[in-house]
């Protein structure tokens, strides 16, 4: 715990954690809030989770897209254009009634509108510390980021099903307008220029690294969806008790992180942390009562903070510095397309099965999540007594005095 402390304390570190946090927070609230909403006005899952999917599909073309223009155009206007564009959609979804299909339109837009703020935040961090702190930032970074994709959706449960899913989705769009303007406003965003890359687009993904981590976390969050869906459906609209089983697992997530993601990487930590995750979803189908979904959520989250770190400390010491964004790109595409895909797949599945339907494709996702990186472990890199620094350029790279 030292490590954080010390981290902490370094200018800055502090603030840009909180505010990128703030920023991304709506993005890991809005597949539940859309898929209550477009439930509620629809009467069906399926039509939700059409929805979802057409957002994802938005997503997969902008992530690593939108990432590489800030090489092109700087991080402030590429950030600044995609959040006013998010904020509308989302806008609409909330406030106008529509056949499925033109909120299946407008999910696209926004989809295609998230802003780029992780590859954005992980490409200026190896500029705010040295080398033998980035690891254990990462790994706090990443035990932050459950917050987004655990704890969001907890505050959706809570607003969707005691206020309204009108209310869940503004929620998110406050959040949208105070961290977006937090974040683009840090001084170290005018710091920090990436620079153009000079490979072609996609060309980062030819490194095994990028693949594995951007499958992984897919997975990853594919199923934390779909539990997040599954619990929800099991309490029903009325109880409380599916916002708490969530808090449970996004306490877990994040001692989880804490306890272990600073810890030195190699070539089989991440299928190993994968495992724990799959070990307690695989157990929480068993029983849908309170206390077992509490007790095997706990266990499920304890892994996956620790998980991401790996995902994110092996990025980034395979890459260029220049490539940095896009590849973070494409990681925080096959996530997002991850959280709209799982919540979809399991709105099919409640339908026809109930809330274990859910709780059923979580923990498929994450076992081939926990299959993929053990076969493909000899791509990962071993961490053990080196630091995680971007792979240096052939030239100077510009930061701003």
């Amino acid at each position: 715990m030292s490590a954080y402390g010390s981290l902490l304390r370094t200018h800055g570190v502090a603030r840009v954690i909180a505010a990128q946090l703030t920023a991304r927070f709506p993005f890991g609230m809005l597949s539940l809030a859309y898929l209550l909403r477009v439930e509620h006005v629809a009467h069906s899952y399926g039509a939700a989770g059409l929805v979802l999917a057409a957002s994802s599909i938005g997503q997969a073309i902008a992530g690593p897209l939108t990432s590489r223009w800030m090489g092109s155009w700087g991080m402030r206007p590429v950030l600044i254009l995609t959040s006013i564009v998010a904020f509308a959609s989302m806008s609409v979804i909330a406030f106008v009634i529509m056949p499925v299909w033109l909120y299946m339109a407008v999910g696209f837009v926004g989809g295609l509108a998230v802003p780029p703020v992780q590859p954005a935040v992980r490409t200026i961090y190896p500029k705010m510390v040295t080398s033998t702190q980035l690891t254990p930032l990462f790994s706090l970074d990443a035990s932050a980021q459950e917050l987004i994709w655990v704890v969001g959706p907890v505050i959706t449960t809570f607003v969707a099903t005691q206020i309204g899913t009108v209310q869940a989705i503004c929620v998110a769009l406050a959040f949208l307008l105070i961290g977006g303007t937090w974040f683009i406003a840090s001084p170290e965003l005018g710091r920090v220029r990436i620079p153009r890359s000079k490979r072609a687009f996609g060309t980062v993904l030819r490194r095994p690294s990028v693949i594995v981590a951007t499958l992984t976390g897919f997975l990853l969050i594919s199923g934390c969806a779909a539990v997040e869906a599954g619990v929800t459906s099991v309490f029903g609209n009325g109880s409380p008790n599916a916002g708490i089983v969530l808090a449970v697992f996004a306490l877990g997530s994040l001692a989880g992180g804490l306890a272990f993601g600073h810890r030195p990487i190699s070539p089989g930590t991440l299928w190993t942390r994968m495992l724990i995750v799959f070990i307690g979803l695989g157990l929480s189908v068993i029983s849908t009562s309170f206390w077992w979904l509490c007790l095997t959520l706990l266990i499920a989250g304890a892994g996956i903070a620790p998980a991401l770190a790996v995902m994110f400390g092996s990025v980034s010491a395979t890459v260029k510095f220049s490539d940095t964004a896009e590849a973070y790109g494409w990681m925080g595409t096959g996530q997002l397309i991850g959280a709209a895909l799982g919540s979809a797949a399991a709105g099919f599945l409640i339908d026809a099965h109930g809330g274990v339907g859910g709780l059923g494709v979580g923990a498929f996702a994450v076992l081939l999540g926990t299959v993929l990186p053990l076969f493909a472990r000899r791509w990962l890199p071993d961490l053990r007594g080196r630091d995680a620094s971007p792979i240096p350029d052939t030239e100077p790279v510009t930061i701003a005095s």
